[in-house]
């Protein structure tokens, strides 16, 4: 299997960013990057399409929210757009893969709830592909926290979409989530075609569970890849699929490029992307 293409997830320098796109895509690029994962794009396309072009980057996967009538993140809100108008963004910034980042916790309590989920991105599937595109999902930690008969409602959810529905996993938020990550990585099979590579202290319990505190992404103990408790190399191992190895940090640790390139190194040193 050819090795997964190294990427970002631009999230992780999202003030960098948002203060000077072209400069902190030139760092990037400098770092030996080639490709980023956008997010925050719908409003902005042909801004973030003529920086990517400037700095000589591609961004073949992006986040945005197609499964919710508002995102809630742990730093705020985002209103949701029409998935037309999202799909048309996407393909002017040069999108393949249009990606849901997050659903509310509530709704993965149910199966009523994970079929809704599933059924909604199923939808979904033909409109994407009118404009080029692929969709998928990327898990927190609230989509392991109900069982039905002996599996998780992201096991569940899985199952119940269409196997052209693109998987991202997050491998940090996995472990939260109390997985065992290489084992869940290996059950994905080549429906897993990204990860996020992401490393750190998982909290004492999943902050996402009913009754939780409120927490922010400053709160989390995040780490450079490979010196956290996540078993990214194992996992990157048992993956089969897998296109993309995209770096992320929601509470970069230190100096936000050091970090990046600390997480880079694992992966290209290590000789699990390229």
């Amino acid at each position: 299997m050819a090795l997964p293409e190294a990427s970002i997830q631009l999230y992780t320098l999202a003030e960098e960013f948002s203060a000077d796109m072209e400069g902190s895509l030139d760092k990037l690029a400098a770092l030996g990057l080639r490709n980023v994962e956008a997010f925050d794009f719908v409003r902005r396309p042909d801004e973030i399409r003529a920086a990517l072009d400037a700095s000589g980057l591609a961004s073949p996967t992006g986040h945005a929210p197609l499964l919710s009538d508002e995102l809630w993140t742990p730093d705020g809100s985002i209103p949701t757009p029409a998935p037309e108008v999202v799909f048309e963004a996407a393909a002017k910034v040069g999108l393949k893969t249009v990606i849901d980042p997050f659903v509310a916790p509530e709704r993965w309590l149910t199966l009523e709830g994970v079929t809704d989920i599933a059924d909604r991105l199923n939808v979904l599937v033909g409109k994407a592909a009118e404009f080029g595109l692929e969709v998928g999902y990327h898990n927190h930690a609230q989509e392991f926290i109900a069982d039905f008969d002996g599996e998780t409602a992201y096991e569940r959810f899985v199952a119940l979409t269409d196997e052209r529905v693109v998987i991202e996993l997050d491998l940090y938020w996995a472990l939260v989530g109390g997985q065992d990550v290489v084992s869940l990585t290996s059950r994905l099979g080549d429906r897993l075609v990204a990860v996020h590579v992401k490393d750190g202290i998982a909290p004492a319990s999943n902050p996402f569970a009913p009754g939780a505190e409120k927490f922010g992404s400053d709160s989390l103990d995040q780490r450079h890849a490979g010196l956290g408790e996540v078993p990214l190399a194992d996992a990157l191992r048992a993956a089969s699929g897998l296109k993309y190895a995209v770096i992320e940090y929601d509470n970069a640790p230190g100096d936000v490029f050091a970090d990046i390139a600390a997480s880079y190194a694992f992966l290209i040193e290590g000789g699990f992307a390229r």
